[in-house]
């Protein structure tokens, strides 16, 4: 197998490195308002809406968060309080990597810059990477780019600040639909994606698959 060996290795935060806890705060935050058997379709009318919801023109990751809850909650006939959004939105700081992530990254980090693209907001994202336990180059964001993945401007905005190309990172996510399929129409080449079980399997996107972070040094040939 050819060693990869790109100048960056650039990576998905939420969902990829740290656990995505969105559904089981809802969960939760809704438990006295959704019967139990219709939870499921809430939470996943909740993801969708998210995704929709950060297609257009920037705005703060809070207004995301609450336009998305305000459209979920009618279209199941769930009332919606404006404490619902501001509880979610503090939550994610307050989320920790995933088992595998800190190993698999302390080992890629003593040869390759790290380096973090996320749907995050300048205030949140420090929070995150100081749990992850190793040093990244940086951390970009939504917020910065002025644009959400899967839009391509958040990609253009990471690579105009590292000043490379395409064909010079690695980029890593658990999810095509944010990020493995623009990095496609992007040419970024050398993918990765951690199938942590969000989003079944796409070859036509062509990319590395691994199970968890764990399986990242492999691929380095570290």
């Amino acid at each position: 197998m050819t060693r990869l060996a790109p100048k960056y290795i650039t990576f998905d935060c939420y969902g990829t490195l740290i656990y995505f806890e969105m559904a089981p705060v809802a969960r939760q935050l809704y438990a006295d308002r959704v019967q139990p058997e219709r939870m499921g379709a809430f939470v996943d009318d909740f993801s969708a809406y998210r995704l929709d919801e950060v297609l257009g023109p920037w705005k703060p990751y809070k207004e995301v968060v609450a336009n998305a809850l305000i459209r979920t909650c009618k279209l199941n006939g769930v009332e919606y309080r404006d404490s619902d959004a501001d509880a979610v939105y503090a939550a994610v700081p307050t989320w920790g990597p995933h088992p595998d992530t800190v190993e698999g990254l302390a080992k890629v980090a003593k040869e390759f810059p790290l380096v973090i693209l996320s749907n995050s907001m300048t205030d949140l994202i420090p929070h995150s990477v100081a749990k992850l336990g190793a040093p990244f180059h940086a951390a970009y964001t939504a917020e910065e780019a002025q644009a959400y993945k899967p839009r391509m401007q958040a990609f253009e905005y990471m690579l105009d600040q590292l000043g490379c190309g395409p064909e010079d990172i690695l980029h890593c996510s658990s999810s095509f639909r944010y990020d493995l399929m623009t990095a496609h129409d992007l040419r970024i080449t050398h993918k990765v994606w951690v199938n942590r079980g969000h989003e079944p399997a796409n070859p036509y996107y062509g990319y590395h698959e691994i199970k968890d972070i764990r399986g990242l040094p492999g691929l380095l040939g570290l």
